[in-house]
């Protein structure tokens, strides 16, 4: 079937929608069913494939699905037939299906200068709160939203031309909202450099960075109080170059595709950011990285526009619209971080950690405002595969064999934990200060699917804008948190 789509594909020289939609049709000519047939034909002037007959359309051939030998015996002697007169075109083609390292297909001609590629993820999550009977500064009450959400629905497409060139446009549907995440320009053809021109990830944080698909928690770390607001997605100019056990970026940054849209701080201004990592071993099971990051961040002048706050807050998930400690300042002169990192992995052992410091100078005040956060995390893969470590970058584990109940493959199992913590308080500043420790059961029947149980519990807040509906201090929070993700 599938040279069979490939040979129709070069035969008739159709675009790409139009050749995912024959691969639709002749899928579900596939399928088994009771009575099921489908005419093709040939639009002689355009060479255009259609399924239905038009003015000046030759009839191809008639493909049938019925149930029973017979009617199959006489499909499969079609497919032959229209493979035999197809296989000189083949040969002499430079077009293919080709599998890549990923697992994923894509058409690529055989010079290797355009290819295709469309993917993409799904992420259904669960979440449910427990001892969140809170009041707000209003003495309202308040309590975290628990339910069932689409947490990312994406569609990514990936197109390389002239070999040098990459494209990448992703889109999200998440949220009953339309918003895009990537989508940038890069070029290949420098010997020491990639550049990438767009809205992209900044150059800051691995935890950031590091794609949902492969975190092993549900949710960033507390350290991303400080981080999301400020090192997120941007458009701007990223260089990037790695050596064998090395990678350096740095970027420049101004604002997001949907500043129009959204009145967050990160939409306003400009900021240069860098990254560099260095791994002294890198063996195949055996890794160890470090890495440090610096950021420097400079809000639009408020003297012509109304300067939007720096919002620092930490939700609990995404669904919940709790923030357990939360803080905004205004009128902002510029913000100053510095990261550091450091990872490992041991064959299915793995373990990491992050430290960020934040200087925010107000205008007018005279001093920063001098906030921190960090974490650190450990995993055991129970199934014994490793974490996959890339230039700079921590993947998901692969299972070795995959769920299967015919042939008792169980896929990989993996448990994780982290403990957090985020200071938002300076002196008389009280933004708050909170820690938690987050468990994580995780589940990858194949290299697509994975199923994530999670549990979260805040073990220290203080100087929060919430209070229990006693009027006590809050100081605990419990958190469960289910996934199901699809990634292609």
């Amino acid at each position: 079937m599938l040279k069979l789509v490939e040979a129709i594909f070069l035969r008739q020289k159709m675009n790409y929608l139009k050749f995912m939609s024959l691969c639709i049709v002749l899928f579900c000519t596939s399928l088994p069913s009771n009575a099921f047939a489908l005419d093709f034909y040939i639009k002689n002037k355009t060479k255009q494939l259609f399924s239905k007959s038009r003015i000046n359309n030759e009839y191809i051939k008639a493909f049938q699905s019925i149930e029973g030998s017979s009617a199959n015996n006489s499909q499969e002697a079609e497919v032959a037939e229209i493979k035999t007169s197809t296989d000189e075109l083949l040969t002499s083609s430079n077009i293919r299906i080709k599998q890549g390292e990923d697992g994923v297909f894509r058409l690529e001609t055989e010079d290797g200068n355009f290819s295709f590629r469309l993917g993409g993820r799904i992420h259904a999550d669960v979440s449910f709160s427990s001892d969140d009977n809170f009041r707000n500064a209003n003495g309202n009450n308040i309590e975290a939203n628990n339910g069932t959400e689409l947490r990312r629905g994406r569609i990514r497409f990936e197109s390389t031309f002239f070999k040098d060139w990459f494209f990448r446009s992703e889109v999200d549907f998440a949220d009953s909202n339309v918003a895009i995440k990537d989508m940038f320009l890069q070029y290949d053809g420098l010997n020491f450099a990639r550049i990438r021109i767009g809205e992209q990830k900044q150059a800051f944080s691995r935890e950031l960075q590091e794609s949902s698909n492969d975190m092993l928690f549900m949710e960033r770390s507390a350290m991303n109080v400080l981080n999301g607001p400020t090192v997120n997605r941007a458009v701007g100019l990223n260089i990037f170059s790695h050596g064998q056990n090395w990678t350096g970026q740095v970027g420049i940054y101004g604002d997001t595709l949907d500043s129009n849209k959204h009145d967050i701080f990160e939409d306003k201004g400009w900021s240069v950011n860098s990254r560099i990592t260095y791994a002294p071993i890198t063996e195949k099971k055996r890794v160890i990285h470090i890495g440090a990051a610096g950021n420097y961040r400079k809000p639009d002048d408020a003297s012509d526009i109304s300067d939007r706050q720096l919002a620092l807050a930490y939700e609990t998930t995404h669904m919940s619209n709790l923030n357990l400690i939360k803080t905004g300042i205004a009128d902002v002169n510029n913000i100053k971080m510095l990261g550091l990192e450091g990872s490992g992995i041991m064959g299915p052992f793995s373990a990491s950690g992050e430290y960020t410091n934040s200087w925010v100078d107000p205008k007018g005040e005279g001093l920063s405002l001098n906030f921190s956060g960090w974490y650190a995390e450990a995993a055991w893969t129970l199934t014994g595969e490793s974490r996959i470590y890339k230039k700079g970058m921590f993947h998901r584990v692969i299972p070795s064999k995959a769920f299967s109940l015919t042939k008792s493959g169980l896929g990989a199992w993996e448990l994780a934990a982290r403990y957090a913590e985020v200071d938002l308080n300076d002196g008389t500043f009280k933004g708050g200060k909170l820690s938690n420790l987050s468990i994580a059961l995780n589940w990858y029947p194949n290299r697509i699917v994975r199923f994530m149980a999670g549990y979260d519990k805040a073990l220290q807040i203080k100087d929060s804008p919430l209070t229990n509906r006693d009027g006590s201090k809050v100081d605990n929070l419990d958190t469960f948190m289910f996934r199901a993700q699809l990634v292609y």
